[in-house]
């Protein structure tokens, strides 16, 4: 006899899409599908992740929380209790992300879901003015820490057959602009190697999506990037209504409720109040 574990995927039955109630599929919120899930998430101490961590604990799921800033990360626990577990971690140490996974995989059970949420901007200046080091830890923390975390979860995702792998992009990865060269760059990889992960894993139950929002308050960003000019980072929203943390927490929520037949590669956000702009042109004075 087969005695279901409660961190299981829950069984669904799918509605009547040949002959849908029209009415009902406007005006129903979607059925909550999964149950109780572990999902690790890194740059949890503030922004995106902490918000995340938020929305996932009072949907019920098991989040273990990962920062380097410790003060932050008991602030979130005293705050959201024992369905949250903090764990130190700088995701650019290749062999502490490994170990953190098979920690918690060891003594918590099975990881459902990474969100890849760690990463910063540093700087907006052209790229002959750009600082090597600031180049450094956006490439060591975008992508290498991204990699490091999706190689540590990766492997037990694919033999039990179900995961999630969220990443975090950006609009910076598609859309190129003065002074974004390498954080838009990684960005870009972020993108791509998402893709790229789906093709590994077509025919599996083991989901990949990479979130790229564009224009975001209420955070850290900004005020990271301009090395902690809070009236610079300020002046970025100044007469606008961007995303919010909550909105890209609630992105994540709906993403991990899918059935285990639907896979969302990418989703792109902006505000309203934001577009992609035109092509620059240098022109010769006349």
């Amino acid at each position: 006899m087969h005695v279901k574990s409660p961190l299981e995927p829950a069984a669904f039955s799918l509605p009547n899409l040949r002959n849908p109630d029209p009415l009902n599929c406007l005006l129903s919120p979607p059925a909550a599908i999964n149950t109780a899930m572990n999902v690790l998430i890194t740059g949890a101490s503030a922004g995106f992740g902490r918000a995340i961590a938020q929305r996932l604990v009072k949907a019920g799921h098991t989040v273990f929380a990962t920062a380097r800033r410790k003060d932050k990360l008991d602030a979130l626990a005293a705050e959201l209790g024992a369905k949250l577990m903090t764990f130190e971690l700088d995701v650019r140490d290749r062999n502490a992300s490994a170990a953190l996974v098979q920690e918690i995989e060891r003594s918590h059970g099975p990881i459902h879901a990474l969100v890849n949420n760690a990463g910063l901007a540093l700087g907006l200046g052209p790229a002959h003015q750009s600082s090597l080091d600031e180049w450094d830890t956006m490439i060591d923390t975008n992508i290498k820490g991204l990699v490091y975390m999706t190689h540590a979860v990766l492997p037990a995702m694919v033999e039990r057959n179900h995961g999630w792998i969220v990443n975090l992009g950006s609009v910076a990865g598609t859309y190129p602009y003065p002074g974004g060269n390498v954080y838009g760059a990684t960005k870009a990889f972020v993108h791509q190697f998402t893709l790229n992960l789906k093709s590994d894993l077509v025919g599996k139950k083991v989901r990949v999506t990479s979130i790229e929002p564009g224009l975001c308050g209420g955070t850290e960003f900004s005020v990271t990037r301009f090395g902690g000019d809070a009236d610079k980072a300020a002046n970025v929203y100044q007469g606008t209504e961007p995303i919010t943390a909550d909105d890209i927490a609630e992105t994540v929520s709906w993403i991990l409720s899918l059935p285990d037949h639907v896979n969302i590669n990418t989703i792109e956000m902006m505000p309203t109040c934001q577009a992609p702009g035109a092509f620059a042109i240098a022109r010769n004075a006349s």
